[in-house]
């Protein structure tokens, strides 16, 4: 597969460096696009081939968009008629659905990707939906792509704005966590070094326990807490504050402003 990749920031270099380093495509296979030179320098010290976001895509048989949304209908307008007519259409822009999608660059194969920025280390998580032109075995092809840095699953795109909430703004809910309890081990006596390493090391071993437990959180979270020990007294606390609450209000306030800006 010849894949280009429009835009190389976070996500972008993500997506190459995950596929190449995996062995799904080789760099001479990859083709790069950026308005930005350091992003492209990045990508190309990789080994891919950089061009003009028109150029790139003359060749391709898929074609990822990892551009800030409100950039993606001036792109669409500069390399839409350059696009194969069987190349697949990958899109990471946020808000933007596969309808949308479908008037900028019309009646052809388009997927839908919602990844998540974990994918810098090789843990991220991807929702992918695709439209009615595209293929189980041309979705196979792009999964293995997301899924050489992380876990990739196709859901139906009225569950995206809850990946949103759930996977695609993530990561912050969780980095607010460790900071709250790196923040408590540096007053207690830890430096800021052993409180970040012990807060995000539990939250590594957790969340792994998690996915490889056949147990339900809440049944894993129960194991920890033994009658009259130190734990149960911890979680009491975070029960009466309302944890479970804040945390559902959180990810209720992200998935409203995803709704909104898929109807703009």
């Amino acid at each position: 597969m010849k894949l280009s990749v429009i835009g190389c920031g976070h996500m972008g270099f993500a997506i190459i460096s995950g596929a190449v380093g995996a062995g799904v495509l080789k760099p001479s296979d990859i083709t790069a696009a950026d308005k930005f030179p350091d992003s492209l320098k990045k990508a190309e010290a990789l080994g891919v081939r950089a061009a003009s976001p028109a150029d790139a895509v003359k060749t391709a048989d898929a074609i990822i968009l990892a551009v800030k949304p409100n950039d993606l209908a001036a792109l669409a307008e500069e390399i839409a008629d350059k696009i194969p007519s069987g190349a697949i259409i990958v899109s990471i822009c946020a808000g933007k659905k596969l309808s949308a999608l479908e008037s900028l660059f019309g009646d052809r194969k388009i997927i839908r990707v919602m990844p998540n920025t974990p994918a810098l280390v090789g843990l991220g998580m991807s929702a992918l939906c695709p439209n009615k032109n595209v293929s189980a075995g041309e979705m196979a092809q792009i999964a293995k792509i997301f899924e050489s840095f992380g876990l990739a699953e196709t859901v139906s795109e009225e569950l995206f704005d809850t990946v949103t909430a759930v996977s695609g703004s993530g990561p912050a809910y969780v980095y607010a966590f460790i900071e709250a309890l790196a923040g408590f081990a540096a007053e207690n006596g830890m430096t800021p070094e052993q409180g970040k390493l012990f807060a995000a090391q539990t939250v590594l071993g957790a969340a792994k326990m998690t996915l490889e437990s056949s147990e339900a959180p809440q049944k894993l979270k129960e194991n920890v807490c033994s009658p009259g020990g130190t734990t149960i007294e911890a979680v009491k606390v975070l029960d009466e504050r309302g944890f479970g609450e804040i945390i559902s209000d959180a990810a209720r306030a992200c998935k409203e402003k995803s709704e909104l800006l898929g109807k703009i």
